[in-house]
């Protein structure tokens, strides 16, 4: 089974190693961030989905979580961008998703419950800390991302690209002359 760390350790752009870290991260914030600011249901019924050209997008299960969404997005927003500043979020888009979510209370809304979540507890909960505690170093996640596999995460999503990154990592062809006598 590869271990996140290890496929990370394969790509050698240290920059994108820093950035795949935030990214994992930032799909373990959801719950705590959606507590602070008082709406700790829609955590069940909304996930963040992706990042594309600076935007978060955020799955809702049904209209209505949209809308109190949005009543606390300039809050949910401030929190992200401080909390992750090298993921450059400007701004917040919800979309309506075609399925409901599980109520597995995890925040990833997914319903994979696998008994995975001791794997992720504690990467989760330093993630959490940096973004309900807004405004401090985000950078300091104790580092235990290394320590979970590809296969307990929870968010399918990530989960999928993951796996994608390490297929494609081992298919790449050798550089020419690198075993050449």
């Amino acid at each position: 089974m590869t271990r996140v760390g290890e496929l990370l350790g394969m790509i050698i752009d240290e920059k994108m190693i820093h950035k795949a870290r935030e990214y994992s991260r930032l799909f373990n914030v959801w719950t705590a961030l959606t507590k602070k600011h008082g709406i700790a249901a829609a955590a069940d019924h909304s996930r963040i989905r992706d990042i594309r050209k600076d935007i978060l997008f955020i799955d809702a299960d049904h209209p209505g979580w949209i809308q109190i969404l949005q009543t606390r997005e300039h809050k949910l927003l401030e929190d992200l961008q401080n909390a992750f500043p090298s993921l450059g979020i400007g701004g917040i888009a919800f979309k309506l998703s075609r399925t409901p979510f599980g109520s597995a209370g995890d925040g990833a809304g997914d319903g994979a419950g696998d008994g995975a979540g001791d794997a992720e507890s504690a990467p989760a909960a330093a993630a959490e800390s940096a973004v309900v505690s807004a405004g401090t170093d985000a950078d300091e996640s104790g580092g235990g991302e290394a320590n979970v596999s590809v296969d307990s995460i929870k968010n399918e999503g990530l989960k999928a690209a993951l796996k994608s990154l390490e297929q494609s990592i081992h298919q790449k062809p050798q550089k020419p002359g690198k075993d050449r006598k």
